[in-house]
């Protein structure tokens, strides 16, 4: 076996049964850039960034997210449609099947580790067929010293094959491409799809056992960013609803854009770089994000405008979950190390595609617990295969798809959070519709959203007058600095008076019936902060 770059000299990629021809291990972005290039798996744009196509996958495959069903996971993971039970002879048998795959190819190795708090490190180590795919783990994870590449053996290890096709008749998957994560032997198992994301959130989903579990620290799907006060402020929401968007702000330190635990003062990035959506993305609307795209970043599945190399960013033709994926350090204020103290606001952002929630409004300890458990959004489209226009969704903790434990083990540690500080303003957040449902209103305007968020952020929304939504009961403040006052209250944004009034009817309907089945575990209090019907 040939090797190549920075290693443990003690590492092998034999001891997880794999017998490459050439080993590439820890290459620069550069590097990997070049030799992408030289392989025709990717071209750069005219500000040199990698741009590649992920193939048939431009988004995750839920439906193929398995995890081993054994001693450590059969009694803790809430097991259903989001976590899918995996067989572990099963899993073993496949695992070899992709390492003998992957022996005699020329492979690419990383070490890296997840959560800037060194209290809770993990340290991973990811096998890539592609080069690309070794960059996008450079980008996302957090990046270890040459001297602590030197000394580091992984935690959990992410075995990626998109080429490798299983048999599912054979393999005991639903189809050709899977994602599978083995709690017992710590590995994460990807094959038949490229889409970058999969390793991510894999990830992602191993902190959100871990942490809660073994910590009891909450593992939360939101952004952070912290201001010159040493202010933080949280903000959750699904893919599409504005995280990677308003955590990016010129006037505060970006901690990370998607993935954090929130420890015993401290509140820390799972990440080491942000995978920012960039559909009509512009310097104008989101100059950070825009920005960043530069040498060592990765574009995915975007399209040229014809003749150039200059990226057509509102063309979705191949995909509207077009990405760029990229380290923290190209955002300008990101903080190092990427962590901060405990939050002073938290926004629940969520994309309303009804049209009924106001653009911001204040909860109280109650209502913020109702809403994170309620995790109302709309999926926006290209984030999942198949989602081609919003639809509605409940994502309990706004990231119901990554939890393994049952989602009131998030709520209750988060409601011990609020508890321990009642200083933390929640707010809820509607970067959704605005006059009308999806398809007769119009989005809200990013604007006005960024100004609602800064005046909260900033105390002033502390002393103005607010009044109690009639169906959701959640506080509207009459008057928003930079903000006119009409859109404030949705029901005047709406010409049909009446038309609003039975559609908000309808979504506290929806509300209502989907926290059935946390009712029996939601205290009294909870369960008074539901909308009215």
């Amino acid at each position: 076996m040939q090797e190549n770059g920075i290693k443990n000299p003690n590492a092998t990629l034999l001891d997880l049964g794999i017998n490459a021809a050439i080993a590439n291990w820890n290459l620069s972005s550069a590097e990997l850039t070049a030799k992408t290039l030289e392989l025709n798996q990717g071209v750069l744009n005219d500000l040199d960034a990698l741009c590649v196509n992920t193939g048939k996958f431009t988004g995750r495959s839920p439906k193929d997210k398995f995890t081993v069903k054994d001693a450590i996971t059969e009694n803790t993971v809430d097991w259903g449609d989001v976590n899918i039970p995996f067989d572990a002879q099963a899993f073993d048998a496949l695992y070899t099947k992709v390492c003998n795959y992957l022996s005699g190819k020329e492979l690419w190795v990383r070490d890296a580790y997840a959560c800037a708090d060194p209290t809770y490190r993990l340290n991973i180590r990811v096998v890539n067929e592609t080069p690309w795919a070794n960059l996008f783990c450079n980008d996302l994870f957090l990046r270890p010293t040459a001297a602590e590449i030197q000394t580091q053996n992984p935690d959990w290890v992410i075995v990626q094959a998109p080429s490798f096709q299983a048999d599912p008749a054979v393999d005991g998957t639903r189809q050709a491409n899977f994602t599978i994560v083995n709690f017992t032997r710590k590995i994460i198992l990807i094959g038949g799809s490229g889409y970058t994301g999969e390793m991510k959130k894999g990830i992602f989903g191993v902190l959100n056992f871990l942490l809660p579990h073994e910590h009891s620290v909450l593992s939360m799907h939101c952004s952070a960013n912290e201001g010159k006060e040493g202010d933080v402020a949280l903000f959750f929401g699904l893919s599409g609803t504005g995280k990677t968007t308003l955590s990016a702000d010129p006037n505060r330190a970006l901690i990370g854009d998607d993935e954090h635990g929130w420890a015993k003062g401290s509140v820390f990035n799972f990440e080491g770089g942000c995978y920012a959506k960039c559909i009509d993305l512009s310097a104008e609307k989101e100059p950070q994000i825009y920005h960043a795209i530069k040498p060592g970043a990765l574009l995915e599945n975007i399209v040229f405008n014809e003749g150039t190399n200059t990226v057509n960013f509102a063309d979705g033709s191949i995909t509207e979950n077009t990405r760029v994926a990229y380290p923290i350090d190209h955002i300008d204020n990101a903080k190092t190390p990427s962590y901060g103290g405990n939050p002073k606001n938290i926004f629940f952002l969520t994309c309303d595609a009804f049209g009924i929630l106001p653009p911001i409004s204040k909860l109280t300890t109650e209502q913020a617990m109702y809403h994170f458990i309620s995790g109302y959004t709309a999926k926006v489209a290209g984030t999942e295969v198949g989602i081609t226009e919003p639809q509605t969704t409940f994502s309990a903790c706004f990231g119901r798809v990554f939890l393994p434990l049952h989602p009131t083990k998030y709520a209750d540690l988060l409601g011990k959070k609020l508890a321990e500080h009642p200083e933390v303003n929640v707010w809820l957040i509607n970067t959704g519709w605005s006059g009308g449902a999806y398809g007769t209103g119009s989005r809200m305007s990013l604007k006005h959203t960024r100004a609602m968020i800064t005046a909260a952020m900033n105390g002033e929304l502390n002393n103005v007058a607010y009044e109690a939504h009639d169906t959701f009961g959640v506080l509207i403040p009459q008057t928003c600095p930079n903000v006119p006052s009409e859109i404030l209250n949705p029901r005047t944004t709406w010409t049909d008076k009446a038309a609003y009034d039975e559609k908000a009817k309808h979504l506290a309907e929806l509300f209502v019936k989907n926290f059935e089945k946390y009712a029996a575990q939601a205290s009294e209090a909870i369960l008074s902060a539901a909308p009215k019907i």
